[in-house]
């Protein structure tokens, strides 16, 4: 008797290991496709912009292959090329016609930045405009705010901060996005655009900015290395990830509308953490680092350029992130138009 229920549950296990094939949903495009779990689109892209001073200006950054240097009717252009393709979204950065101590080329409607917004706003009013708002290109020191001795001052560097937000609001920019990482940046900022009608400007923070060695090239492109020591007094430490929660908590207290992690590929379990915790939109910066890592790896023919980043542009969206500022947008989003 004994023998015959041990034939029969070997039997019942033989059936059920030829019933679950998990392959059926593998087995063609078509199926793959429609059991798909994430999707990635061009309108999950935001594609970021180097504004320099002077005209007809398009120099590539060489330690960024296809990314460049552009004058402001050239990054006019590059606005027009991405909302073509369905981008929606450019964020601005510039290298100023001057620096000094306290960074006041930030908020110079004359300077770059504040020129391209106001140009991109006119050829493409469609186009949502991200204004990044650190002092760290702007500085004579490279850091990013007032600095007393070796020190950057918190609370006298919010009241530059305010004066770049207002300038970015006032030429066009739809988004703010404050990168320095000074504690109480985001209410600041947020009383400043009340105060001067801009309400219905939102506010991305960089909430989650680690002090990371992928920000290399960036600083290359942005001209933006300090003068003397580094950063990890202000950007968190790359150990952490429960310090990022409390960074999260205390931007949406004081009123965040949309929440960034950077850099993104190395912190998707922090991307993860902070998708499960909030109900707020989630953005990633898929950093120059990453970026250049890829370029010169296809360029070596080690990868597949198209199958590497849309692999890791998807990574990001599975790990949570709604909005991806990539320097991949142009490239991914004609890949996906050849999939369609």
């Amino acid at each position: 008797m004994l023998g015959k229920l041990v034939l029969i549950e070997m039997e019942i296990d033989k059936m059920q290991q030829q019933k679950l094939r998990p392959r059926r949903m593998r087995i063609s495009p078509a199926m793959r496709a429609m059991v798909r779990e994430t999707t990635l689109s061009a309108k999950d892209f935001v594609y970021p912009i180097f504004v320099v001073p002077g005209e007809n200006i398009k120099e590539e950054i060489p330690s960024m292959p296809n990314c460049y240097h552009l004058s402001v009717d050239n990054a006019v252009k590059t606005a027009q090329e991405c909302y073509e393709l369905g981008i929606p979204a450019v964020e601005v950065f510039g290298l100023p016609e001057y620096k000094d101590e306290d960074g006041s080329s930030a908020w110079d409607m004359n300077s770059p930045v504040q020129r391209a917004i106001k140009a991109i706003k006119a050829a493409v009013p469609a186009m949502m405009i991200v204004g990044d708002v650190c002092l760290c290109q702007y500085t004579s020191h490279g850091h990013c705010g007032h600095l007393e001795g070796h020190y950057v001052d918190n609370d006298k560097t919010l009241k530059l901060l305010q004066k770049v937000a207002v300038s970015q609001a006032a030429a066009g920019a739809d988004i703010i996005a404050p990168s320095d990482m000074m504690d109480g940046r985001v209410a600041a900022i947020r009383e400043a655009l009340d105060e001067n009608g801009f309400i219905n400007v939102s506010i991305m923070s960089y909430a989650v900015k680690y002090a990371s060695g992928y920000y290399g090239p960036f600083r290359d492109a942005a001209d933006s290395a300090p003068a003397f020591g580094d950063r990890r007094q202000y950007q968190m430490d790359p150990a952490n990830a429960h310090e990022a929660i409390k960074e999260v908590d205390l931007d949406i207290a004081e009123g965040a509308d949309i929440i960034m992690v950077k850099p993104a590929l190395a912190y998707l379990d922090v991307v993860r953490k902070v998708r499960d915790h909030i109900h707020h939109p989630v953005a990633v910066y898929n950093v120059s680092g990453e970026y250049a890592m890829v370029k010169a790896a296809a360029q070596n023919g080690w990868i597949d350029e198209k199958r590497i980043v849309l692999e890791t542009l998807t990574s990001m969206k599975r790990a949570g992130a709604d909005i991806i500022i990539t320097y991949h947008a142009i490239d991914a989003a004609k890949w996906l138009k050849e999939g369609e």
